[in-house]
């Protein structure tokens, strides 16, 4: 499958792979009849996914299956009058409805809105409204279903509203249209330039982004899932992500077929250690990537109760890794966990790919046709060891993957990329030997008295204090310094809060790191804020402490 998209396969080096790796995008692509299609009429009983939940039901697909049944999904939407650039919501969770939906949406060349089941009324309208939304396909889930309805008198362009497995008025349900619709269905041809999928990604002050996917998108996944993910081939690659969240394109569906892996779905609404570990150990997964929260979890865990012996390779994504949950791992598994940094708005841009010696806490080199650096703020780039902003370059080649703006909002678009670089919001600094390493978003950089620390420099250091389970830091506002840096912490089974524990807490940091990026404020709580793929919410910790939250995040 490779060979038709990428003319070498095969690389000697980091250099070798960074200088020749290019993808020959086709004028005319589409994921569905182009890949799915050619996979099935060649190996039609080859494992394309395997779904399992956390009541013990199972599923299994071949590309055979997923052909017919995502056929029967774009003739049930052709059906509904939904066609070539008509935009349909996806609210399916890890439901495997959702791989037929989508295919069923590309072959006709619709456009897929994933997102997630935790959207309020007031969130759909706003999508419904922005994006002109004309069907949405949702889980059978009750408050699912009343928040749609509740939306419907306010979205003009709404037409139809399709649940799994509903008896509602008003409604579809999917599994019956389908068994109903026709597994045939002649070509409709899309350019790759054509729009495929529209991600609305978390806004805070102002409303959430229209990030929109070409159909080229998915051959810029190639990287993510050879090179980085590492997937194999006939094997079995989890990416814990729901589907409503850009990490599901990443990791559950485009590279990883491309690339000849099958794809592994846990579907579970409540995060449970032992639970997931028991799945990937059960159903032999060969490759998974997860963010640092849950292994933050795993190694807590016994994991020399597990069999990992199918588990070849593993990698991290979502936030920065802490160093010692990385050394952690490593002793009680055998396997190094690989970062790679990326954004809703592109692939996988930075990565411990594999001929790279792994540097833990460090996101990697940048990925080929990515042309990563690192400026301050009059733009200028900046010299090794020194903190800027992460922008992608773009006067050359646009890297393959990446969006060519925010929809319908050019003046947003504007803002974040112009003088030929596009700004991504992050923070990191280079070292010698051009890793990148995260420091944070550029409003949770923290400036104290003058310094300016990083958010992930203090969570490292206190990760290393057996006491710590899990932390997050963020900045108070201070008459004095300015900010004040604040420890929110969440503590391992045995220890007690208290303030003996908070002083202690304070001087291990003051020896691990820096003494001036110690927190001056330790707060111990239950558990962190959390977005639904399990990036810490320091927003809503910053909100409570009387710091006004930032549109950048």
């Amino acid at each position: 499958m490779l060979e038709r998209f990428i003319p070498k396969t095969s690389f000697s080096s980091y250099e070798d792979f960074s200088r020749n790796y290019r993808v020959d995008v086709p004028a005319r692509f589409n994921f569905a009849w182009d890949v799915v299609d050619i996979i099935a009429a060649e190996d039609p009983s080859r494992i394309a996914l395997v779904w399992c939940d956390e009541k013990g039901e199972e599923a299994t697909f071949t590309f055979g299956q997923m052909r017919e049944l995502s056929m029967k999904a774009a003739a049930f939407f052709l059906s509904l009058g939904i066609g070539k650039g008509d935009p349909v919501m996806l609210i399916l969770k890890r439901r495997y409805e959702y791989w037929f939906c989508l295919l069923g949406l590309h072959r006709i060349g619709a456009v897929a809105i994933p997102a997630t089941h935790l959207l309020t009324k007031k969130d759909i309208v706003y999508r419904n409204r922005a994006a002109d939304v004309k069907a949405i396909v949702c889980v059978g889930d009750e408050k699912v279903l009343d928040n749609v309805d509740a939306a419907m008198p306010e979205s003009p362009t709404l037409r139809h509203r399709i649940a799994l497995n509903v008896k509602r008025k008003g409604w579809l349900d999917l599994q019956s249209e389908m068994a109903r619709a026709q597994a045939s269905l002649s070509r409709i041809q899309t350019e790759s330039s054509d729009p495929s999928l529209l991600y609305f990604t978390s806004g805070t002050t102002g409303m959430p982004k229209m990030v929109q996917h070409d159909f080229a998108y998915p051959l810029g996944h190639i990287v993510t899932a050879k090179y980085w993910q590492n997937v194999q081939e006939r094997g079995l690659h989890l990416t814990v992500a729901d589907t409503g969240w850009a990490k599901a394109a990443w990791g559950k569906i485009y590279g990883q077929w491309l690339c000849g892996s099958g794809v592994f779905v846990y579907d579970y609404d409540r995060f449970v250690p032992s639970a997931l570990l028991g799945v990937i150990s059960r159903h032999k997964v060969t490759t998974f990537c997860a963010p640092p929260t849950m292994y933050r979890f795993f190694i807590k865990e016994n994991l020399r109760e597990y069999d990992f012996a199918a588990l070849k390779y593993c990698t991290v994504a979502g936030e920065p890794l802490n160093p010692e949950v990385y050394a952690q791992f490593l002793d009680l598994t055998g396997l190094e966990l690989r970062e790679g940094y990326g954004q809703t708005e592109m692939t996988v841009a930075v990565a411990v790919f594999p001929w790279l010696e792994p540097k833990p806490g460090s996101m990697g080199l940048p990925s080929p046709g990515y042309d990563i650096d690192l400026v301050d703020d009059e733009g200028r780039s900046c010299d090794t060891g020194e903190k800027g902003q992460v922008v992608v370059r773009t006067d050359g080649r646009m890297p393959v993957g990446m969006f060519k703006g925010y929809y319908r909002d050019p003046e947003l678009t504007a803002r974040s990329w112009h003088d030929g670089m596009y700004r991504t919001g992050d923070v990191a600094w280079k070292d010698e030997d051009g890793y990148l390493w995260f420091v944070g978003r550029t409003d949770d950089v923290i400036k104290s008295s003058g310094y300016r620390i990083g958010p992930f420099e203090v969570e490292s250091a206190l990760i290393e204090h057996p006491a710590v389970l899990e932390c997050a830091v963020t900045g108070v506002p201070d008459a004095d310094r300015g900010a004040v840096v604040k420890a929110t912490v969440v503590l391992a089974k045995g220890y007690t809060a208290s303030h003996e524990l908070a002083t202690e807490l304070q001087e291990h940091v003051k020896k691990t790191t820096a003494p001036y990026k110690y927190p001056r404020i330790v707060e111990f709580a239950a558990e962190l804020p959390k977005t639904i793929s399990g990036k810490i919410r320091r927003i809503e910790i910053r909100a409570k402490d009387g710091e006004e939250p930032s549109s950048n995040e």
